[in-house]
């Protein structure tokens, strides 16, 4: 961390110069602002590789101890400024790209997000890759290397349209491709045992291509890697049905195997989509676990040691099949004996949950698995075998415990239990909030903790402040930097120095006119999307995440519906404005999410061109929520919705972001809001509806949705306008299903039974916002209390409780 880092330069502009000459070929003088971004790229890309190698020279010949991070996602977004504030190069690029007259901004905004990944898992696993960079932990993230991310959203008549994400059609700067690096992944056929041996006749084969990108420690030399997997056919095409003609045949075998890499998350409501998805997920681990053994044996006379130079960390149940693939690495490829592999195993492997909805957990019909993995279903029937022993003697005659623990679910269609696996096969669980650890061992791993009730913890979310206040927010971080000194970006908890600033009227002040800045970019990146504008003069509610009944996206708008018919009722009344602004993608498969994300648009519709309502009330749904759309949302929200039921939402990492960036939160007593709760103070945040054990009570004695409906006559005024025509003229009815959801379905999710709550603390939200300086010292408060929030100290904690991994000396 202390590591000395070269003086930057004053300018970039004769590096901008060379490499516009020699990597992009291009007049100086004649250079498009995409063709700027490259020779930028490239000049930051050249000092990140001086540090990549120096890096790798280091971890070899100290035969480091690395964590290998296993995630389907890495939403890692752009790379150029990242970079730059990295090296330290930002001033530097910005006064070389003056000689061009052009702005580091307009540069910057060339270039495309990475397409890696999709949501909170994704952004999680990026922050994380940012701080072990940061902390100069020896580490890897492995994954997949999209072609065409999960989908690009566009809204078309008020719908979710998916297309392709073609982020790699021009290239990217930021990769490196390893030619030499390659792993073959095989899948299907059958397994023989023939004189103790097993041979694993597969059907099928493909190439995992190896494509690096560095990520770069701040305030040091250091650097991490994230290594991606594309695949290959070993042969492109069949030559021989290309020259008769049959040019469908010759590229058949492939588009069949290289539509590995293409998309992230397939529609899996298809057996074809399905078993994609579980060639996805063992794709990338089997092309992962061959690499980290291959460099074990570079560094390494023997695999036996090997769990003491290796920390392979699963987040979430995506790479689970990575404990059979060790299995059968070190057993059938390296011939160890079963109890030795099972020891390097388990001391190997740790695992993160991240949901605690039992039909989140994934599984797979053990039909599937032994179509595509047959030899893994043999490991895993193999470990289930020896555990169940295990667990037997721990409780005698309990079949029910039994059944509850095996890997295999045998009721109905047989299914193997992925999470389950990774809790048998990893010496550490852990979930990523308080709460969410707690009721991990209290419910549905409950049978779990009692067998192995040390090998569960807690490692509670965090977010880089690097990415998500320092180049999100400069306005914030340059009013930081003048009161607290620069060092917070390294130690979050220095911004506990701000509570002696929050009641200072010249600090409040200041603190507003970025707040007012960072609303008006907001607001013009809102009219830029949609074509509406909003006034930054209202208060800014904002939801922005993945489209998911539990995160109760519809709650929210039961609460704008509401205020819309008060706003109409009431038109003379001393109405706060506000503009509610929602953003995020639904799954392709998942109707409901969609449903709602049409409501949204229906309703907007409606309400913002009602002349009544002038700017008391605005709704916006700005599509394609990505990180870059993220890093300017966040600094211009007044409000954060953090509103999933209680019990539901594992952590969340947008909470964090909103409030570092000076949003009040209104949420429920869920996740990682109890946390900020207990650091910004109780006075500081609104909080709403049941809790976790009250929820679960209210299941118990039995929910009654409709007793809501029939006595809150707000409630049911605003469901009776969603579910006849006053948003859907042009189909009475559309959103009757919905309703029916609601009233006559259960209502899941208790939207109902916590609608009041909600509503009575967004009347307190509205007080408070008519207190302007109660408003900023809260908003300060809440700035302030985000330093235990860093990903910096999640990192440090996972590294010192669980991989045992420490940084390498300069």
């Amino acid at each position: 961390m202390n590591q000395r880092v070269p003086k930057p330069p004053a300018s970039l502009g004769t590096a901008i110069n060379t490499q516009l000459l020699t990597n992009v070929a291009v007049d100086a003088r004649q250079a498009s602002t995409h063709e700027l971004t490259q020779a930028l790229s490239y000049v930051a890309r050249a000092q990140l590789s001086q540090r990549w190698v120096e890096n790798a020279v280091r971890e070899r010949t100290n035969k480091a101890r690395r964590v290998c991070y296993l995630s389907m996602e890495f939403l890692i977004g752009r790379s150029l400024s990242n970079a730059l504030a990295a090296l330290d190069l930002g001033d530097a690029a910005r006064k070389g790209l003056q000689e061009y007259a052009r702005t580091l901004e307009d540069v910057a905004d060339q270039e495309p997000d990475a397409a890696l990944g999709n949501g909170g898992l994704g952004r999680l696993a990026a922050c994380f890759l940012d701080s072990m960079a940061t902390l100069g932990l020896p580490s890897f993230g492995y994954g997949i290397r999209y072609e065409y991310g999960m989908f690009a959203q566009e809204i078309q008549g008020g719908q979710q349209m998916e297309y392709p994400d073609p982020w790699l059609t021009d290239g990217t700067p930021w990769e490196f491709p390893r030619l030499e690096i390659a792993h073959p992944v095989r899948f299907g056929g059958w397994v023989e045992h023939v004189d103790g041996k097993v041979n694993w006749r597969h059907a099928a084969e493909v190439v995992a291509k190896a494509y690096d990108m560095v990520i770069p420690g701040h305030g040091n030399r250091k650097v991490s890697t994230l290594r991606l997997w594309k695949a290959s056919t070993p042969a492109h095409i069949d030559l021989g049905a290309f020259n008769t003609g049959d040019y469908a045949r010759a590229a058949g075998a492939k588009n069949e195997y290289e539509n590995i890499s293409w998309v992230l998350y397939p529609n899996d409501s298809t057996p074809a989509g399905r078993e994609l998805r579980l060639k996805q997920e063992y794709f990338f681990v089997a092309a992962s676990i061959q690499d980290m053994v291959a460099r074990h044996l570079q560094e390494n006379p023997s695999l036996d040691n090997f769990a003491d130079k290796l920390a392979i960390h699963l987040n979430d149940t995506h790479p689970a099949i990575g404990v059979a693939e060790l299995m059968r690495v070190l057993c059938d490829e390296h011939g160890m004996e079963w109890a030795k592999a099972w020891d390097i195993c388990r001391n190997t492997f740790s695992y993160t949950n991240h949901t605690l909805m039992p039909e989140a957990l994934e599984t797979w019909t053990v039909a599937l698995m032994q179509h595509v993995l047959p030899r893994h279903l043999e490991i895993i029937f193999l470990i289930n075998k020896e555990f169940l022993e295990q667990a037997a003697r721990h409780r005698p005659g309990d079949n029910g415990f039994l059944a509850r623990l095996s890997l295999i679910d045998e009721h109905g269609e047989r299914r193997v239990r992925m999470a389950h696996l990774s809790i048998v096969g990893s010496h550490k669980v852990n979930g990523v909030s308080q709460l969410h650890s707690d009721l991990l061992v209290q419910t549905i791993f409950a049978d779990f903790a009692s067998m192995w009730p040390e090998r569960f913890t807690n490692m509670t979310n965090g977010v880089t402040p690097r990415r998500w206040l320092s180049e999100a927010n400069p306005g914030l971080s340059s009013l930081l930097d003048d009161t607290l000194g620069t060092g917070w970006r390294l130690d979050l908890d220095l911004l506990k120095g701000l509570r002696a600033h929050a009641d200072v009227p010249a600090f409040q002040q200041k603190f507003a006119a970025v707040k007012r800045a960072n609303k008006e970019r907001l607001a013009r990146t809102i009219e830029e999307r949609t074509g509406i504008v909003v006034s930054p003069d209202s208060l800014f509610d904002v939801q922005v995440k993945r489209i998911h009944e539990y995160k109760r996206q519809l709650l929210n708008l039961l609460h704008v519906v509401t205020r819309y018919l008060a706003i109409l009722a009431q038109p003379d009344a001393d109405w706060v404005p506000r503009t509610v602004i929602f953003a995020g993608k639904a799954a392709s498969s998942y109707h409901m999410a969609k449903t709602i994300i049409r409501l949204i648009h229906d309703v907007a519709a409606v309400i913002n061109k009602d002349p009544r309502i002038k700017d008391r009330l605005k709704l916006v749904f700005i599509p394609n929520y990505g990180v870059s759309l993220a890093e300017v949302i966040m600094p211009g929200a007044d409000l954060s919705e953090q509103i999933s039921t209680a019990g539901t939402e594992a952590s969340g990492t947008g909470n964090m972001k909103l409030a570092l960036n000076g949003a009040l939160t209104i949420g429920t007593d869920d996740g990682a809001n109890i946390e900020i709760r207990q650091n910004v103070g109780d006075d500081n945040i609104f909080i709403f509806g049941l809790g976790a054990s009250e929820v679960q009570a209210l299941r118990q004695r039995g929910y009654h949705p409709m007793g809501y409906y029939e006595s809150v006559p707000a409630l049911r005024s605003a469901l009776d306008a969603i579910a006849g025509d006053m948003f859907s003229p042009d189909e009475p009815g559309r959103y009757g299903p919905l309703v029916d959801s609601l009233l006559w379905r259960g209502d899941h999710y208790m939207l109902l039974a916590d609608f009041g709550s909600y509503i009575a603390a967004q009347s307190r939200v509205d007080a408070l916002y008519q207190e302007p300086k109660q408003w900023w010292a809260r908003a300060i408060a809440n700035v302030a209390g985000m330093g235990p929030f860093s990903s910096d100290r999640t990192i440090r904690q996972y590294a010192s409780e669980i991989w045992r991994v420490a940084p390498l000396p300069d």
